[in-house]
């Protein structure tokens, strides 16, 4: 096998690849004389059919493996030969025309092809004891705590019949029909559907003005959609709600005590009030901790700076410019409604492709160095977990994943990458600052 390479530009590679016909001519035997003792035939002994017969009957599909056998080697060759780490599967570029292919296939002809290739890049990933770091903490105050039980009793509120007209706090059965312009829109109406008055779960300005409302009234009301508002043609626009209230029902009287904890299992209310503040803890920490990461992969997207492949890039903002696509679909949203336009719109999600695919790279290359290792166990509670998130199908979940090599794979690429950058953060210097709730959660900016 001679492999000549042809073309070098970055990290695309190119290999032109012969192989005589002879060597071609002697795999094909020795996988002929192989296959004697298995074959059966009708009018030869078991073992004592000729190869020239079997060359006839089977010599072309037996040199098709024999091809894909070489090409696969050639690839192994040139990757060792050259110190190269491929970044996708090789293109393979075989002969084209016929009376050249069928000379190969007949061993009477030399085996030429040419495989082009993208190599990953070389870098030096280290020095994570120079990084300096924030990590927000924000301890659960007893005003958090007080607000997440008043959420839950809110949630569990029981309520009965009530005659006269409706007050804050109140449940109204209504139904309602929006319109926009005089015209109805598609979403805007609902036969039967429960508000609690303050609850803050419609639109701004909705539920305030059912104060007063009677069972069997009618009403307009009048509000405006928020200017950020997922659906982009109701975004920031005026309009009516024809409103019919069928029933109307107060809030019976509830008591934070022992009582109301055991209808959430709990012995008491001082049990209940731990699990609520471990969890509130537990939220506080992630979110601490999802910042951190992100604070990390700022640094050392800007530590880093080294050609990338260009087949991960594209293959990376393909798979964004679908999901945005989609998106902008949903929710009705133009690029003229996000201030911008398609062209801008790529050449951003393009740096956000290539920024993935630089901290891939920076993160694969430390794991692989420090050899990082995803154990059976993890694995199996990240697919119980997505499998849980399928309520009445996590038998076919669970069947589908462990049956999908590439959906296995996606389970562990996000363990992997939190594996890596625990890693890294125990090496950097980290501070820890106080913040309250509201500036922890608080959304980045992008």
């Amino acid at each position: 096998m001679q492999v000549t390479e042809t073309a070098s530009h970055g990290l695309k590679r190119e290999f032109k690849v012969v192989m005589a016909a002879g060597d071609l001519a002697k795999r094909l035997d020795e996988q002929l004389d192989e296959m004697k003792g298995k074959v059966r035939i009708n009018g030869f002994r078991p073992g004592k059919v000729p190869t020239a017969h079997l060359r006839r009957l089977y010599g072309k599909s037996i040199m098709s493996d024999v091809i894909q056998q070489a090409v696969g080697e050639a690839n192994q060759k040139i990757l060792q030969d050259h110190g190269l780490r491929a970044a996708m599967e090789p293109k393979i570029a075989l002969p084209e025309d016929r009376d050249e292919i069928e000379r190969v296939l007949e061993a009477k002809g030399d085996l030429s092809f040419t495989i082009n290739m993208e190599a990953l890049p070389t870098f030096e990933a280290g020095g994570f004891e120079a990084i300096e770091l924030e990590r927000l903490v924000a301890p659960v105050e007893d005003s958090d705590l007080e607000s997440a039980l008043q959420r839950l009793a809110l949630r569990s509120r029981t309520y009965a019949p009530k005659d006269g007209a409706a007050a804050d706090g109140d449940k109204v059965t209504i139904s309602f029909s929006g319109k926009l312009n005089g015209e109805a829109f598609e979403g805007g109406s609902s036969d039967s559907v429960d508000v609690v008055i303050g609850s803050d779960q419609f639109i701004p300005g909705f539920e305030q003005q059912l104060v007063g409302i009677k069972a069997d009234e009618e009403r307009v009301l009048n509000v405006t959609f928020p200017e950020a508002y997922t659906v982009a043609k109701l975004a920031g626009q005026a309009v009516t709600f024809d409103v019919k209230a069928f029933a109307i029902a107060a809030p019976e009287p509830f008591e934070m005590d022992d009582a109301f904890a055991k209808t959430f299992g709990f012995e008491g209310l001082a049990e209940l009030k731990t699990s609520v503040r471990e969890n509130l803890q537990r939220d506080h920490d992630n979110m601490g901790r999802d910042k951190l990461k992100r604070a990390l992969l700022d640094v050392l997207d800007k530590q880093y700076s080294f050609e990338l492949p260009e087949g991960l890039v594209e293959a990376e903002f393909s798979n964004i410019w679908r999901q945005a696509e989609a998106e902008q679909k949903a929710s009705g949203r133009s690029y003229a409604d996000d201030d911008t336009t398609e062209e801008a719109a790529k050449a951003e999600y393009h740096k956000i492709a290539e920024r993935r695919v630089r901290l891939g790279l920076v993160l694969a290359d430390v794991g692989e160095k420090t050899k990082v290792e995803i154990t059976e166990e993890e694995l199996r509670e990240a697919l119980f977990r997505r499998a849980r998130s399928f309520p009445g199908q996590e038998r076919e979940v669970i069947d589908y994943y462990m049956k999908n090599e590439q959906a296995m794979a996606e389970l562990r690429a996000p363990i992997f990458e939190d594996k890596v950058v625990d890693h890294i953060i125990r090496q950097a210097k980290v501070t820890d600052r106080a913040v309250t709730r509201e500036e922890l959660f608080k959304p980045l900016e992008e």
